[in-house]
């Protein structure tokens, strides 16, 4: 599905945004198309059973957990008495490889199965993070699963949101095989698996702005956003959940319409509408700040807590037109020198970041509230290697080079380099247990 969408980059207010505003003319049409170019995900063979979306299922929430193989309380503390900084460190090379393939995981959805699709320059497969002041474990589905037991993680956003999830489920699977207890939407954009193992639970909610909003359409070419308003379709579902993982922004790149207090706030891009331009930094910022003070409001006031982790901004490589070849030709990850984090990648990373630590301070005054930045913008930024590319459709040069070939240089091949977000993940986990 291609979309045209024109020059969603145009930012009077900003001038960050401006001196953006060359490299990114032909960056935002594929990135407003993949966000909703979508084709069904494909299961290992299970029962799929529809219930009502606001159903809960058997599970039993907030339970005190136990691990056998546990370190003595003394060792726990040491071993996290320094928090780490995962987001400080580089990637290095590890020819271990990922704990799944293209063959073992039935889960990946059909754009992000690079391998299947005819790619061939595997050495994208083999490079690690490395923090640079402490150890980055590999990921134990063992340990994931013991965490979760009895309990309900739901990841709430964009197509990076599902793309996480995606590589989460077949990480896991390695241990335990998740059945599909629901689909609904359009491209099952909700979805739930079950973990039989362990009465797990692990839920999809498409929503790209975590606010309520309006997707752009044929006939209405900006996207509409209710920036005090969070988006019922899991603000419903929210006391069902146990831990959140929230993951969006690029959908604020386009075209859009916001309101705040029924009334017009103003717009981006929006050169045929009467409203005052203003920039998506803002926007983006009271987005997220609605959605978290939501979060805690709903949950602080019946005292249970709940666990919150944003997963920051990641940016994406494309290096020419994004429908021809060699959109983001890059083979291996940038060195850490070689590539800085700045302007608009930064700047998203930074709103994100500082509204996790203003929730914080809010949520302190509740029950029991945990809330962690997912800090992985910079090792997403070093790792031009890891998105599809042209494989995102199969076999794109089978015929040759076309003049025209589609691009995915936003999301990430599976398995690949967003495999390390979970792995971070894990670990902040383990560290709040």
């Amino acid at each position: 599905m291609k979309m045209g969408i024109t020059n969603p980059f145009k930012d009077q207010s900003l001038s960050l945004t401006k001196k953006l505003l060359p490299w990114t003319l032909y960056v935002l049409p594929p990135i407003a198309m993949l966000c909703l170019y979508f084709k069904p995900i494909s299961f290992t063979p299970s029962s799929a059973t529809e219930f009502p979306h606001s159903s809960p299922i058997t599970i039993t929430s907030h339970s005190s957990l136990s691990f056998p193989s546990a370190p003595p309380p003394k060792e726990k503390e040491k071993a996290y008495e320094k928090p780490c900084d995962y987001s400080n460190g580089k990637w290095v090379h590890d020819m271990k490889g990922p704990l799944y393939n293209d063959t073992t995981c039935g889960t990946i959805k059909y754009g992000r199965n690079c391998i299947t699709h005819g790619r061939s320059d595997t050495g994208y497969l083999y490079w690690r993070w490395k923090p640079r002041r402490c150890n980055l474990p590999r990921f134990e589905p063992p340990t994931f699963l013991q965490i979760i037991r009895n309990k309900h993680i739901a990841f709430i956003g964009d197509s990076m949101a599902r793309n996480q999830l995606e590589s989460l489920l077949c990480m896991i699977a390695t241990a335990s095989t998740p059945n599909l207890v629901y689909q609904k939407g359009e491209d099952n954009k909700f979805s739930r698996w079950h973990f039989p193992s362990h009465n797990a639970s692990i839920s999809l909610y498409w929503s790209p702005f975590l606010v309520q909003g309006v997707e752009k359409s044929e006939t209405k070419p900006y996207n509409e956003l209710y920036l005090d308003h969070v988006d019922e379709k899991w603000g419903r579902d929210i006391d069902q959940m146990d831990l959140i993982v929230l993951s969006f922004g690029h959908w604020f790149l386009l075209s859009a319409v916001y309101y705040e207090n029924d009334s017009v706030l103003g717009c981006h891009y929006c050169p045929s509408l009467n409203h005052t331009e203003i920039g998506f930094y803002d926007v983006l910022r009271k987005a997220l700040r609605t959605t978290l003070n939501s979060i805690i409001d709903r949950r602080g006031d019946k005292g249970n807590g709940i666990d919150v982790i944003v997963t920051t901004f990641t940016p994406h490589h494309f290096e020419g037109e994004w429908d021809k070849a060699g959109a983001c030709p890059k083979i291996r990850p940038y060195r850490n020198k070689e590539k800085k984090l700045e302007g608009m990648d930064a700047e998203m990373r930074k709103v994100e970041i500082e509204e996790v630590e203003n929730a914080k301070a809010k949520a302190s005054e509740f029950g029991r509230f945990r809330l962690k930045a997912l800090d992985v913008t910079k090792l997403a930024l070093l790792r031009p290697d890891g998105h599809p590319g042209p494989y995102m459709n199969p076999f794109p040069f089978v015929n040759g080079v076309k003049e025209n070939v589609q691009n995915d240089c936003v999301h990430w091949c599976l398995p690949g380099p967003i495999d390390s977000w979970n792995e971070i993940f894990l670990e902040i986990m383990k560290m709040w247990e």
